[in-house]
Parts: structure tokens; C-alpha cells; sequence
């Protein structure tokens, strides 16, 4: 399957899913509302994309909302795990920058001016962490995409964790094949994100627009995610 079919089925699932169906599309944004304001404590937007994962074609109607949230949970956790590396490394770093940040205080406080050399090694750490973690991220994002995939389809957090299995499946699509599929979707993703940040800036209705878009922008993403894991199938 090339980068382009899977690219135009899943335009053609999240279109297919909220055009023409108001009453659906709406209850879309209200689930993703509420998984954003609680900031995921109630992520039933995220259980909904889990159904999507799973490969319910069409996508599903948004109904069963306690089973949204259980699943959006569920989600929440394998997501996070597959966080720790890049949590801890944040952490690691900001804990080396306190030297540097407590040494300058002590200096401010002595000479009323923190010397230049504080400041750059804080900011040097910083911007370490930050590359180090993006490197560490990108890296896990390729195994995460069809660790969730793994969860969705079997209903086990495990599964989400089978590295063997995962690497033998991503070795079945082809690792070159997968890599460039992934990295097609996150320009895709730019691009689309660049169109809905610019139509944003419309006064009075922009932000409307952008939050009806959020969306139909997930569902493409994930069900794009699946059809690259079908793929091996």
C-alpha cells in the first residue's frame, strides 16, 4: 500500500465520518472539547479514536460514552509509558540546570548581576534536554504508532508493549517503507495544521473553524496509522 492510498483512504474516512452527518460531527467537537479542557482526565475523544484504531470502518457513531471514557483511559496510559523516556530525561536535565540557576542566584544576590556564564550553561542544558528528548521522541513515536494500534486491536495495554511482535510486524511492512510512510504523514500533518492555524486568524469565526477541523484532522491521523499497520496484514 503506497504512502499516497493510505493518505486518500483516510482523507475519505474522516470526510466520510462528519460530512453530510452534523449531528455526528458535532458530538465529535463536544468529545474533543471535553477531553481538552479536562486536559485528558476525561478523555473520551481519545476513546473514540481507539474505536478508530481498532479499524471500524466507517468510522463508528459517537455513542457509549462510559466505554469512551474507559477507552480513553486506557489510551492515556499506553501513551504515557511510551512517555516515561522523554519525562525522565526532562527531568534529568532540568534537575542539572539547579547548580547553575541556585550558583547565579547566589551571585545576583552577592553582586546584584548574574554572570553571563550561569545563564548560558542554564540554557545550554536546556536546549540539550530539549534536542535529546526530541531525538528520544521521534525514535519512540515509530514504535508507538503500531504499539497502539497492537492495543486498539486487542483490547490488551500489553499487547501495546509486545516489542517482538511490533518489530516483527513493522519488519513485515518494510522498516524504509514504514519510516517514510510516518514521516509523510507528519508533513501532511504540518500542512494541514499551517491551513488551520491561518484560517484561525479569521476574525470572529476562525477559532470556530479550527475547532471543527481538529477532528476530522485526528481522525485522518490515526486512521492513516491503521491502514500503515494493515498493511502487513
Amino acid at each position: 500500500m503506497s504512502i499516497s492510498t493510505c493518505a486518500s483512504g483516510s482523507f475519505a474516512y474522516a470526510q466520510e465520518a462528519v460530512w453530510g452527518k452534523w449531528k455526528q460531527w458535532i458530538l465529535l467537537v463536544v468529545a474533543y472539547l471535553i477531553t481538552t479542557i479536562t486536559l485528558y482526565l476525561v478523555p473520551v475523544f481519545n476513546g473514540y479514536l481507539v474505536s478508530v484504531l481498532s479499524g471500524k470502518v466507517p468510522a463508528p457513531e459517537v455513542e457509549d460514552w462510559g466505554k469512551l471514557f474507559v477507552d480513553g483511559w486506557k489510551l492515556n496510559i499506553v501513551t504515557l509509558i511510551y512517555m516515561l523516556p522523554v519525562i525522565i530525561i526532562l527531568i534529568i536535565f532540568g534537575a542539572a540546570t539547579l547548580p547553575f540557576v541556585i550558583a547565579g542566584a547566589a551571585m545576583g544576590d552577592m553582586t546584584g548581576v548574574v554572570p553571563d556564564q550561569y545563564i548560558l550553561g542554564a540554557v545550554l542544558e536546556l536546549m540539550a534536554a530539549f534536542l535529546i528528548a526530541m531525538v528520544v521522541l521521534i525514535i519512540i513515536s515509530f514504535i508507538a504508532y503500531t504499539g497502539v494500534v497492537r492495543f486498539a486491536k486487542t483490547g490488551s495495554i500489553g499487547e501495546a508493549f509486545n516489542f517482538g511482535a511490533i518489530f516483527v510486524h513493522i519488519g513485515d511492512i518494510g522498516w524504509l517503507n514504514y519510516i517514510f510512510a510516518v514521516i509523510a504523514l507528519w508533513v501532511i500533518i504540518c500542512v494541514f495544521a499551517f491551513v488551520i492555524g491561518i484560517l484561525s486568524a479569521i476574525p470572529f469565526l476562525g477559532w470556530l473553524i479550527s475547532l471543527f477541523l481538529a477532528p476530522p484532522l485526528s481522525l485522518f491521523t490515526w486512521r492513516y496509522v491503521t491502514m500503515l499497520y494493515e498493511n502487513a496484514a
